[in-house]
């Protein structure tokens, strides 16, 4: 669903497509430039870095490659070392499809990364995390290199007393346990009117019991973290004291309960960084702008995902907060589309992919203007009479 099923449909929709966003665009010439045509023409970049993360690593390395592949350029793939398999196999795809010369697949760890980057490319692509991708526009600077960066950040899911509280439970509850959490669209806290929070945490228990069992842990079907390190640091962020549910954990299968935290405060160490993880920390509200304005007092978030059935709310949450993309009344699924661009705002990243947004990203477009010559107006040229100063003014207003 996740993986595959995506990388399909990104690849059929740009098969379908391709054509239409290929063509020149005519634009209206002004009356100043008479006779003349005026059109718009795609070219490719030219040779381009993607750097891909491990926590979708098939589908988030092959998805920008077929919009850079579309416009045209040259490419250089830099799998995550932390998903060894399947960057092999990510290696045997490309090399029976393409000539190293067309793309090019580079396997390692921070020394390639580092290697990589010391080079001059015409662009660069990275997915990851918000250290990392400070560096990667460091390093890409030194080159002018353009970039653009698909991060992370803390998503935040409000829910108000308006919400239909089990379906946002159970929407919630796919969202952020999908991958175990180690999405960087994921909701990473709930925020929630107070008046509703008991019953809606008692929906959300529900929700993670029926899709994972009472005990998750023995689950076959419930994903692990990908290696202790994220093991370690996720159940690191977990308070005894602050848990309401789940909580538990296995060193051995590197697995975490689903687990909610609450009564927290915003200091709290598991507020300071993105989880990656299936902790849900939980915040109230008395009033909704008390929400907005603590969402637009941290660093803009990738997503954020509203359950309300007030449009007022709705509205006010989509023109005042400042996010990269999200849902109403719904979690992940803005980003399971070809026909909208995905990507960060600020702290969360900057430029966008996803079908035309991914050629248009890997395609610089060029303005021409094509003077015919069988005439030449002489208004143009000196010397510049006061006849001729009211004709450009007449033409340039």
């Amino acid at each position: 669903m996740c993986e595959v099923g995506m990388t399909l449909a990104e690849l059929s929709y740009t098969e379908k497509h391709l054509a239409g966003w290929m063509r020149d665009r005519r634009r209206l010439t002004p009356l100043a430039q008479f006779h003349a045509k005026s059109f718009t023409v795609c070219q490719p970049y030219g040779v381009v870095l993607i750097m891909s993360p491990w926590n979708y690593p098939f589908m988030l390395t092959l998805s920008p490659l077929a919009g850079a592949l579309a416009a045209g350029n040259c490419c250089v793939v830099k799998p995550s070392a932390y998903s060894p398999a399947t960057s092999a196999v990510i290696r045997d795809i490309l090399s029976d499809c393409f000539p190293p010369e067309l793309v090019f697949v580079v396997e390692g760890g921070r020394a390639e990364n580092q290697a990589l980057l010391d080079q001059s490319f015409d662009y660069i692509f990275f997915t990851g995390g918000v250290a990392v991708g400070r560096e990667v526009m460091t390093k890409a600077a030194k080159h002018l290199t353009p970039v653009t960066l698909e991060l992370g950040g803390k998503s935040p899911c409000v829910v108000d007393a308006t919400a239909k509280l089990d379906l946002a439970a159970k929407r919630l509850v796919f969202g952020k346990l999908l991958n175990c959490g180690q999405t960087c669209v994921a909701p990473d806290y709930l925020l929630i009117d107070q008046r509703v929070k008991d019953e809606f945490l008692s929906y959300v228990k529900k929700w993670i019991s029926a899709m994972y069992g009472e005990n998750p842990l023995d689950n076959g079907g419930y994903v692990r973290m990908v290696n202790r390190k994220h093991f370690d640091r996720v159940t690191g962020l977990i308070e005894p004291s602050k848990v309401v549910f789940g909580g538990k954990s296995d060193p051995e299968t590197l697995k975490i309960q689903p687990t909610i935290l609450d009564n927290l405060s915003p200091d709290d160490p598991v507020m300071q960084e993105e989880i990656f993880g299936p902790l849900l920390p939980v915040l109230t509200f008395e009033h909704v702008q008390e929400a907005l304005d603590f969402i637009n007092s941290r660093p803009h978030p990738l997503a954020l995902y509203l359950f309300s059935q007030d449009k007022s709310v709705q509205t006010l949450f989509l023109r005042r907060a400042a996010f990269g993309g999200g849902c109403i009344n719904d979690t992940i699924i803005h980003l399971a589309t070809s026909r909208m661009g995905f990507g960060g705002v600020g702290s969360s990243g900057m430029g966008s992919y996803h079908g035309k947004e991914s050629f248009d990203t890997f395609s610089h477009r060029k303005s021409i203007v094509k003077k015919y010559t069988w005439m030449d107006m002489p208004v143009r040229y000196a010397p510049y009479t006061p006849l001729k100063g009211r004709l450009l003014r007449l033409f340039l207003r």
